[in-house]
């Protein structure tokens, strides 16, 4: 339910639904509760229900799926889109639409790296959640215990950052920061100077009262993580969380390399808002809230890990009672949709979405029907103010999961 890293948009942050760096604002109604997802809590394989929570996936079934993610490809101009779906009885679909580079005509293949913006925040959530189950640290200690100079910080408590719900600002709104970015987007950005953006602003309300998508959020419990885990961010999460799940072609880059082949990236998050390549940009400005990059098959590991906190081999990669409270979600400003712990609940489906300048991602499941939604494309302009994750997301669970739709309406910018 957010925006991975947030969107810019002159400075403002559009409040997506879903799985990007950006969330709505305000008070709403959510429909995933703990209560709707039990099963979750560290069982490998909950039972799919007889019900038709998820269509089979024959030729015409995939032919539909085929013309809707078209259609909206070409309505929303996406250069180019990737989309996996899969299921362990219902069949499974990999297509890639478009290109991958506007000048040399290049396609869009499956196996291409991607930017997955937002969708960092589920793996340095999942670190501090590791920390948690191994008693270094308590979702309610507060974040001054670990990083001075934090507003509120003497209040605000872990848990409450890892649900939106600090309160502080987000620094990808502020109006120097995009200036900085956008004026030399190769630039090297450090967390505390990112934190700085966040700080000379006042608190949006005090912890625990709103929930208020803010990528500053992320950035201290990826500070948090450091310090308790001992090593850098990037390192802590390869060495606990992407090698055990055997997730070898993702990256916490430290620096604006993009391992190849990947898709170029297209947005206009530019100073004159005009169209431009973003591919070479410099994700440091996300850190540990959008900074990422990973491939359609990671994302399909990715999703029922995240989802059920067990690892493909059945191991337990983070406590059932620790998944409960990550799978506890809370109300939105968006209808439909529950945010919990770096993590979202639309309708039933279960993950996060993520938006970096030039790219967007959404990586879900639905627990009902063990299925896996991976949608990756190279272009974060949207219509209007609805993520073009989102239309595709949208389109597919339509006609999958019609009793499941990811259906997050446009938000407005957030203030």
């Amino acid at each position: 339910m957010t925006r991975s890293c947030g969107r810019l948009r002159r400075g403002a942050v559009i409040a997506a639904a879903v799985g990007t760096l950006v969330v709505p604002l305000g008070g709403g109604t959510a429909l995933g509760t703990s209560e709707s997802v039990p099963a979750l809590a560290g069982q490998p394989s909950p039972s799919p229900s007889p019900s038709d929570d998820f269509r089979r996936l024959t030729p015409e079934v995939k032919r539909q799926v085929d013309r809707a993610v078209e259609q909206v490809r070409r309505e929303a101009n996406v250069p180019g889109v990737t989309v996996g779906i899969w299921t362990p009885d219902k069949g499974s679909h990999v297509r890639s639409f478009g290109v991958a580079d506007k000048e040399t005509g290049r396609r869009m293949t499956p196996g291409l790296y991607m930017r997955i913006g937002s969708e960092t925040k589920t793996f340095t959530v999942t670190a501090l959640l590791k920390l948690v189950d191994e008693g270094k640290i308590g979702l309610d200690d507060t974040i001054g215990e670990y990083v001075d100079g934090v507003p509120n910080g003497d209040e605000i408590t872990l848990r409450q950052l890892a649900g939106m719900r600090s309160g502080l600002f987000n620094y990808s709104e502020d109006q120097d920061f995009f200036k900085a970015l956008t004026s030399d987007p190769e630039r090297s950005f450090t967390p505390q100077e990112l934190l700085d953006y966040a700080f000379k602003h006042p608190v949006m309300f005090q912890p625990g009262e709103e929930f208020y998508y803010s990528n500053t959020n992320l950035i201290l419990l990826g500070l948090v993580v450091e310090q308790v885990g001992g090593q850098p961010v990037q390192d802590y999460i390869r060495e606990n969380i992407l090698e055990p799940a055997g997730m070898d072609r993702t990256i916490f880059p430290t620096d604006a390399a993009f391992p190849a082949p990947h898709a170029q990236g297209y947005t206009n998050q530019t100073a004159d808002g005009k169209v431009a390549d973003s591919t070479a940009w410099n994700p440091s400005w996300g850190w540990a809230a959008g900074a990422m990059i990973s491939t359609l098959e990671d994302l399909r590991t990715w999703a029922p890990t995240v989802a059920t906190g067990v690892l493909p081999d059945g191991d337990i990669l983070i406590s059932p009672v620790t998944q409960r409270q990550r799978l506890d979600t809370r109300s939105t400003t968006i209808p439909g949709a529950g945010y919990g712990l770096g993590i979202f609940n639309v309708q039933g489906w279960i993950g996060h979405n993520g938006s970096l300048p030039g790219y967007e991602s959404l990586t879900v499941y639905l627990p009902s029907a063990r299925a896996t939604l991976v949608v990756v494309l190279n272009t974060d302009i949207g219509q209007g103010d609805t993520e073009p994750s989102t239309l595709f997301g949208d389109a597919i669970t339509k006609i999958v999961s019609p009793q499941h739709v990811f259906n997050l309406p446009a938000q407005p910018a957030a203030r």
